[in-house]
């Protein structure tokens, strides 16, 4: 038998050493290097049926195929929102989130839907607590194969049997091949693993999605490499105390990062949600003051999201400024804004602003009902609850425009708002009979409109 090599890597960026050190050079971690043993031999995991190997050659960028690729249906729309629209053939597809947030109900539940033969390949449970799930789900579907197994080699010898259209790994941490000597979840297995499963998914046109577990620190475990090597990358969010997900795409080679698909956690399963303003916005039977309505957009999809401030007089020297799901210091420079422009004394106060929903908002739009929330809490006079806002904020004041403004118009008036805000410098194209659109220029008009 050949010499076994071994050499060091790091276990939370996967950088390789050829000895072991204290600290790793890359990311700065202590304590994370580890020895690992290597077996080089040939690598035979996975082999394809025709044993003629394509040679790729180089193409004139004008004779390259444009056509747009047929991507999978998997009658999820939120999914598909997020993935662009569906799956691609011969994609690999790496899904992340907290322990019981959802993950492998939101694939078994996709997979039991789609209307392809489908292998679901699990490392974590047993063939009954997958059927136990399965029933609680309620979805009946015969083109869904359950098998539990971790050895990459068993695997492909299975799907060379029964031959699926798509590929589900519950999850990477849990798989090994034969060829590399280490336990399961090592750097160098998750790296040889996912290399099989791209090389099987690439030369076969099947997709791939993978479970991938993740760390304290909310990154997902194994190397860096991971989120490198595959093709999607989309995080499960949520508390597990709250019923509603959401579902992000971090990476995307096929479409756009700023999807956003949203769920709601029921007893049989994960129900899509799509109307996102019913969870955002509260239904309240009184007007209370601090409370502002804002349009917000989330890649193509608008929503109607809840703004809540409070303002109070500060106990202690120093006010308080505390936000969740949004920016400190954007909150900071709308309170100089209204200080030094409009002449509301602010600087001795606390200000606490919230984002109902659980969600985190950067959109600049979000600007003009963020300072009617603190005007309103500041002043104790309710905001009308047909009212609305869209437009951003300026360090002179101004209320400057904001993109897509008629998909967001057409948004609150589908809700049944009965007055949007925005900046007069928004050109609009179409009349809106079912909404008053108020045009502002600078924050005092708003405050004038709002509070006389």
């Amino acid at each position: 038998m050949a010499k076994l090599k071994t050499s060091f890597f790091c276990q939370n960026c996967g950088t390789q050493y050829a000895k072991w050190q204290g600290q790793c050079n890359a990311c700065k971690e202590w304590n994370t290097i580890v020895e690992e043993v290597i077996q080089k031999e040939e690598k035979t995991s996975w082999k394809p049926t025709s044993e003629v190997k394509k040679v790729t050659k180089p193409l004139k960028i004008a004779e390259i195929d444009s056509s747009k690729e047929v991507r999978m249906d998997t009658l999820d729309g939120e999914l598909n929102r997020v993935l662009g629209g569906g799956i691609v053939p011969g994609s690999l597809i790496l899904l992340g989130g907290e322990p019981g947030i959802g993950k492998s109900t939101l694939l078994l539940q996709i997979s039991l839907k789609l209307p392809y033969k489908t292998l679901y390949v699990s490392g974590e449970e047993s063939q009954k607590q997958i059927k136990m799930r399965a029933e609680r789900i309620t979805t009946k579907d015969d083109n869904c194969y359950i098998l539990t197994e971790t050895k990459t080699q068993n695997i492909f010898r299975q799907i060379q049997e029964i031959e699926p259209e798509i590929v589900i790994i519950d999850s990477i941490q849990t798989l090994h091949t034969d060829y590399i000597e280490s336990t399961a979840g090592s750097i160098s297995q998750i790296r040889e693993c996912t290399a099989e499963l791209i090389k099987f998914a690439k030369e076969t046109n099947v997709p791939v999605i993978l479970i991938g577990h993740i760390t304290k620190d909310g990154t997902i475990a194994g190397p860096k490499i991971l989120e490198h090597m595959v093709d999607t990358v989309l995080q499960f969010e949520g508390d597990r105390n709250h019923i509603y997900r959401i579902l992000r795409s971090l990476k995307n080679r096929f479409g756009s990062t700023a999807e956003l698909g949203i769920y709601e956690m029921q007893g049989s399963g994960l129900r899509e949600v799509s109307n996102p303003s019913e969870i955002l916005l509260s239904h309240r039977e009184e007007e209370l003051s601090g409370t502002a309505i804002a349009s917000t957009l989330e890649g193509m999809r608008p929503l109607m999201i809840e703004i809540q401030s409070l303002v109070s007089t500060a106990v202690y020297g120093t006010p308080q400024r505390s936000t969740t799901g949004y920016n400190a210091k954007r909150l900071n420079m709308l309170l100089a804004v209204l200080e030094k422009r409009c002449g509301f004394r602010l600087g001795t106060k606390d200000v606490f602003l919230n984002v109902t929903g659980g969600i985190s908002v950067d959109d600049p739009a979000i600007d003009l009902a963020v300072v009617a929330a603190i005007l309103s809490s500041n002043e104790d006079i309710a905001v009308g609850k047909d009212v609305c806002f869209a437009g951003e904020i300026g360090l002179s004041g101004e209320v400057r425009p904001v993109n897509r403004v008629e998909q967001r118009i057409q948004e609150a008036e589908k809700l049944g708002f009965a007055t949007i805000f925005i900046s007069k410098y928004n050109k609009l194209s179409t009349k809106y009979p079912g909404i008053k659109v108020v045009l502002v220029s600078k924050i005092e008009e708003v405050v004038e409109h709002l509070f006389g």
